[in-house]
């Protein structure tokens, strides 16, 4: 299980390297390539937008045809992205390669689904933790490495990108089996209606938890540029600075410390505490008046977000079927993915048109919020195997 843990590591980390290249570079290029200002959101918007709509179809074909084929798949079809990102001659070609690639994304609710596969219920959290671990370590050294490549062209970080992810291919290929319990398991065809799952109560509040979450979130990621600059006078390259430590702290808790915590406090809790911290330092954030008060409200919050996603994931796939595992994960991606799309306009748009400290508020009370829909789960029950019930009114 820890050789199998190791591996998938490393291909999500690889797969979110690539993807935290071309993110900071794209504005940039989409500029160059002539898109109005207005059109550039569209390239984060329309990505998200068809995450909603494919990961659960890849989840859920991963549930029926093997974690490992559609996986690779996934990959392959990122590569593909990619190169089309870097030979874009366009901004409509730009946005097409970036509307497939996130119709490819399939790898971290595969990814979750594999984990749940490997795992015990007692120790998913921790697994899930290294999933989220990996996704931050792509997202802290990737924008490092655009920085670089673009110095020779805005192309070059969607070369490297891809290239990336074709050795992430042939090392999945190579090194990543299909999950013992899945071969052993007979794979039903249910490829059913695939909102069977919200039949389940506990599903559906951890859906909603999670999709106000990320909406809180993401407003607070699209305008914290503005508030460091505007409070602070941090340049672009100082922000990333303090990106890049919020990114360590959640890295700390989700690779080594969400593991113990969970066996120690279950991740029911774990979720409720991870969003009050978070609701608490949104309210103070823009109020803190020092860069180093800033930099001490950032740090619960970091932990807050660090145990909010594995504990997330963690429940999900204990309360799906075991062969619904990658469905269920996948419309848990879709809640995810409307958030990112929601999130950062509202946050742009009250920033600008009502008060710089709103979206960090208003963030605040929408975490209060889930953690009172997550507080519901504490008494949930969290079979592995637990059947959808019925809604009681």
């Amino acid at each position: 299980m820890n050789k199998q843990l190791g591996i998938l590591f490393l291909v999500v980390f690889v797969d979110l390297l690539g993807f935290g290249m071309v993110i900071p570079v794209m504005p940039r290029y989409a500029a160059e390539l002539g898109a109005p200002t207005a059109w550039i959101g569209l390239l984060l918007t329309g990505y998200s937008a068809m995450q909603f709509v494919f990961a659960p179809i890849w989840g859920r074909l991963s549930d029926r045809l093997g974690r490992r084929p559609v996986l690779l798949s996934s990959i392959a079809m990122t590569a593909v992205g990619f190169v089309g990102y870097s030979l874009a001659p366009s901004f409509g070609w730009l946005l097409a390669s970036r509307l497939f690639a996130g119709a490819a994304t399939a790898n971290l609710a595969i990814a979750r689904a594999y984990v749940a596969d490997v795992t015990t219920p007692e120790n998913r959290s921790k697994g899930m933790g290294m999933i989220g671990a990996s996704f931050g370590l792509g997202f802290i050294l990737g924008p490092a490495l655009a920085s670089w490549l673009s110095r020779y062209s805005l192309a070059a970080p969607g070369y490297a990108a891809a290239a990336l992810s074709l050795a992430n291919l042939v090392a999945a290929w190579l090194i990543l089996p299909e999950p013992e319990r899945r071969t052993r398991a007979a794979r039903r065809p249910r490829f059913e209606a695939l909102t069977g799952e919200l039949r389940h109560r506990g599903i559906r509040r951890l859906l909603l938890t999670s999709f106000i979450a990320i909406l809180a979130f993401a407003a607070l990621e699209a305008t914290f540029s503005l508030f460091a600059n505007d409070v602070f006078q941090l340049d672009q390259a100082h922000v990333g600075y303090v990106f890049a430590y919020i990114g360590v702290v959640a890295v700390v808790m989700q690779g080594g410390l969400i593991g113990p915590l969970t066996r120690r406090f279950g991740e029911a809790r774990l979720l409720v505490v991870g969003l009050a911290l978070q609701a608490v330092t949104f309210v103070i954030l823009p109020y803190v008046g020092t860069l180093g008060g800033m930099l001490a409200v950032l740090a619960p919050m970091s932990v807050g977000s660090g145990l909010t996603q594995p504990s997330i994931s963690s429940l999900l796939s204990r309360m799906a079927r075991k062969d619904d595992q990658g469905g269920t994960l996948g419309i848990g991606e879709s809640a995810s993915a409307m958030g990112r799309i929601v999130g950062p306009e509202a946050g742009t748009f009250t920033y600008s048109h009502i008060s710089f400290a709103f979206p960090y508020v208003a963030g605040g009370v929408l975490m209060a919020l889930a953690a009172a829909v997550a507080a519901t789960l504490l008494t949930a029950r969290l079979d592995d195997d637990a059947p959808a019930v019925p809604a009681r009114s």
